[in-house]
């Protein structure tokens, strides 16, 4: 029995709808959208076109235009943060985040920006009193994770979004680990970026990502070059979504990304969303019924669907080794990304073991994990 159990990372498996439109993009159309006058190419740039006015709809977008495509949630950040920034700018972000934001970041201090990063509690909340004590004249962005991909602490971004509205910053929200499994509502929410990686909670395949960029916002793109247009200037186009999309487009994957967010339509978020509450809650009672456990992130209320924790005496290498070698077991162990918030919950340097069931999980699944489990520590 193979059972992964690494859903925030990347959900696996994949709604059958994803890959029969990956295979149906490739087979049936196979050339990029906007190189082109015939009938291929233009069946390419409809397929673009469905898919980022369903995901704009979808994340409170208003002009579709305004959401582009990436490759990841990372590349998203980097755009972000890299094409809005100039020397002499302040960014307020937390202890709680991934690499995926702290190193662009890191790398905009090089280049005489200033950022403050905010400590969480040790069950990973950030309190939005302290964001608001964090800010400045010149706070540029406000930018943090929406849910931990750690501890499944979900923060508390309605609040958040506000103080950076009332301090004249920007808001980035980092929506890896909440994007398809919460509800967003990038304008209504006050999200002025919006990164979010298309292989996760959103069942797309790996390589696809997405930036909402709020309405008068300029930023600088992190790549230039073939766009389909404008093609006698050497400058890259001002006209979104061109300005961020050079290069050929994946259209086999962002069908099969759209496929995936219809499946979630079909399903219902609140349904996914139960089917996760009842997994962790599962998980968290079988953990902390284990002699030795000791569980990450939040002891009541909202989270994400990962759970991260240690065993006394059991390394989480070792643990994610045995689970692997002798069940087929797929966890994540270490740092996950974020040595940061490992050191703000206490389990630097060595990290956790983090279990992120997903919709295909049943919890027959989770028991039988529990039980690997227990038979790894008592032996």
């Amino acid at each position: 029995m193979s059972l992964f159990l690494d859903n925030a990372a990347t959900s696996y498996p994949k709604p059958d709808s994803v890959y029969r439109a990956m295979d149906a993009a490739m087979r049936e159309v196979g050339v990029a959208p906007g190189r082109g006058g015939y009938q291929q190419s233009l069946a390419a740039a409809r397929i673009v076109f469905a898919a980022r006015s369903a995901l704009a709809a979808f994340f409170g977008v208003p002009d579709s235009s305004r959401l582009i495509f990436t490759h990841s949630a990372t590349e998203s950040l980097n755009i972000a943060v890299s094409g809005l920034l100039k020397a002499g700018d302040h960014v307020v972000s937390s202890s709680m985040e991934h690499n995926a934001l702290v190193r662009p970041l890191h790398l905009m201090r090089g280049r005489g920006v200033e950022v403050s990063f905010v400590p969480g509690d040790r069950e990973g909340t950030v309190s939005e009193r302290a964001i608001a004590q964090a800010m400045r004249p010149n706070t540029r962005l406000v930018a943090l994770a929406h849910c931990s991909n750690v501890t499944g602490t979900v923060q508390p971004i309605g609040e958040i979004a506000r103080i950076a509205r009332a301090g004249g910053a920007l808001f980035l929200l980092d929506a890896a680990q909440s994007a398809g499994y919460f509800p967003l509502d990038a304008e209504g929410m006050g999200i002025d970026l919006l990164a979010a990686p298309g292989h996760k909670s959103l069942y797309g395949p790996p390589g696809t990502g997405i930036l909402a960029i709020g309405a008068g916002i300029q930023l600088d793109p992190l790549l230039v070059g073939g766009t389909g247009g404008n093609s006698s200037s050497p400058d890259q186009p001002l006209e979104l979504p061109e300005r961020f999309e050079s290069g050929t487009m994946n259209t086999p994957a962002i069908a099969g990304l759209q496929a995936g967010l219809d499946f979630i339509l079909e399903t219902g978020m609140d349904r996914i969303r139960a089917q996760g509450k009842l997994l962790i809650g599962q998980l968290l009672e079988g953990l902390r019924a284990t002699p030795g456990v000791v569980t990450y992130g939040p002891a009541r209320g909202e989270r994400g669907c990962a759970v991260s924790f240690t065993v006394d005496g059991h390394d989480p290498a070792t643990l994610g080794f045995l689970l692997d070698h002798d069940y087929d077991i797929s966890v994540r162990v270490g740092l996950h990304c974020a040595p940061d918030v490992h050191r703000t919950i206490g389990s630097y340097p060595t990290g956790t073991v983090r279990v992120s069931p997903g919709f295909f999980t049943s919890e027959a699944d989770i028991e039988f994990f529990l039980e690997a489990l227990r038979k790894i520590v008592k032996a």
